[in-house]
């Protein structure tokens, strides 16, 4: 079976129920599947067929998701496009994933212009509102339905997330219909997740956070989701207070922002069961910031890679664990190793290993790093943790040098390499420091070269444009030389250290 039978079943068991709510309108499951169905078609006329992509660009909508449950059915590959990037960025991924459609938001048209001459092959259509010399999605002549992509539709990759990569480049991680599949099986399980819970959705669906923790978990239990285009604190008290939400995801960046919201003190959140963290290191004093309102915060663990939950805290132990990520998901294994690859023993650290039905198929079209990232038939994250006592993982160090700011995932070799294009820059080596608000925020250490003047706007508005908003540095240090070891590596925590010994001096 594709995942669209989710959907048809619950259509067939509860027509009317509300399956998306989204800007004021109601998205009862028989009408999502009709929605659904058309979707089929439209890409069946398209000539869309098995492991063809289809990318979307745009804030959440519930087209992305019948998009999803649309490629399911046919055997496509769904890429949902990370608005936030610069078109640069945005043209490498869709070069490297070959995508034979682009449905782009109208908001983002602008944007899309900028790419369709580089990507001549794919088609380029307009989700809600076409514009000059862009077609409507909605004018596409459907084709007749067509029956499931097959018995071994489940071994399918149907989602196609770009990540960034430590080398520089983004990396596709091909998930398939039976990883999002054990994931929602793992997410009900995490949240106790029934048809009778309302799941709060306002992370980006382009994220596996946004996505695949609560919202298609949700649709498989035929669960209500409320559908935000984008994250407003305001908003989000309001669907808590009047929609009487019971479930959702809040990165600490939000509840950062939540918690600085004058409504943060009186709104009435009580109809929450239990919201869930993760994306970053979850500190013990922001659970029990978040648990002093009387509410349950709980961490998951994971990566785009395992789809992404791995590890989970339950609502039971979020206060006797808080700061821990939790036990191995049901459906999931997990290992920590040391350098030999020799088990750790509990509270020593070591390389975190996942390996489960939830983890990716492959990285697209690279596969030197399948090769590493799948040794032995684990997941290798990269990420640092242990074990205590009680078999819960603390994970203490994220992979490799990324950076986590306001729940985005920002590697410093994609800035690194954009900076040392700039003519005037010798070196530049990229950090994170801690950020009250932000978890971390970006800091870019720069070397001149010999005669070159450049201040730090000068640098900013270097990066304008060639690089996302969010990855953009908060902070430019100029040095005279980066701190490298004797084979020529910089020295990265000598780096930071220099960088913070300077901001608490």
């Amino acid at each position: 079976m594709d995942l669209m039978h989710w959907i048809e079943r619950h259509a067939a068991f509860v027509p009317d129920k509300p399956a998306i709510m989204f800007a004021g309108r109601q998205i009862a499951y028989a009408a999502m599947a009709a929605d659904i169905r058309v979707a089929v078609g439209r890409l069946t006329t398209l000539n869309v067929g098995h492991g063809d992509v289809v990318a979307f660009l745009g804030c959440n909508h519930p087209a992305q998701l019948n998009l999803l449950f649309a490629c399911a059915r046919i055997g496509a590959i769904l890429l949902p496009l990370n608005w936030r990037l610069a078109p640069p960025e945005h043209a490498r991924i869709l070069a490297d994933s070959a995508a034979r459609v682009v449905i782009v938001e109208s908001d983002f048209i602008a944007h899309a212009e900028t790419l369709r001459s580089g990507q001549p092959d794919a088609r380029w259509l307009a989700l809600d509102a076409a514009a000059p010399d862009w077609p409507s999605w909605d004018d596409i002549d459907p084709a007749p339905a067509v029956a499931s992509s097959g018995a071994d539709a489940e071994s399918d990759p149907v989602l196609l997330c770009y990540t960034s990569g430590s080398t520089g480049a983004p990396k596709g991680v091909a998930l398939t219909q039976r990883a999002l599949l054990y994931n929602a099986l793992n997410s009900v399980h995490m949240h106790d997740l029934t048809s009778g819970d309302r799941v709060l959705t306002t992370l980006p669906l382009y994220h596996v956070g946004g996505l695949n923790i609560l919202t298609l978990p949700a649709l498989h239990a035929g669960a209500t989701v409320e559908l935000h285009a984008k994250f407003d604190p305001a908003a989000t008290f309001d669907a808590i207070e009047g929609r009487r939400a019971t479930l959702t995801v809040l990165v600490p960046a939000q509840l950062t922002a939540m918690m600085q919201h004058p409504r943060w003190s009186s709104a009435d959140l009580s109809s929450l069961r239990v919201i869930s963290t993760g994306s970053t290191i979850v500190s013990a004093s922001l659970v029990r910031r978040v648990s002093a309102r009387g509410l349950r915060l709980i961490q998951v663990y994971g990566s785009t890679e395992t789809c992404p939950i791995a590890t989970y805290l339950r609502a039971e132990d979020g206060d006797r664990k808080a700061g821990s990520a939790g036990l191995p998901a049901l459906h999931c294994e997990v290992r920590i190793v040391d350098a030999d690859g020799r088990e750790a023993p509990p509270d020593i650290d070591g390389e975190i290993l996942v390996r489960g039905a939830n983890v990716m198929r492959n990285y697209w079209n690279a596969p030197d790093q399948n090769a590493q990232a799948l040794k032995g038939g684990w997941y290798h994250s990269g990420d640092v943790g242990h074990f205590d006592s009680d078999g819960y993982l603390h994970v203490v160090a994220r992979k490799n040098d990324m950076i986590i700011s306001g729940g985005e995932n920002i590697y410093p070799a994609e800035i690194e390499a954009v900076l040392e294009e700039c003519p005037s820059i010798a070196e530049a080596s990229v950090v994170g420091r801690p950020d009250e608000r932000w978890g971390e925020a970006v800091v870019a250490a720069v070397a001149l070269k010999p005669g070159a003047a450049m201040s730090e706007a000068d640098v900013l508005a270097f990066l304008a444009g060639r690089i996302a908003r969010y990855k953009q540095p908060r902070e430019v240090r100029f040095v005279a030389a980066l701190p490298r070891s004797a084979i020529g590596k910089v020295k990265k925590q000598e780096l930071r250290d220099s960088i913070f010994s300077s901001i608490t001096a």
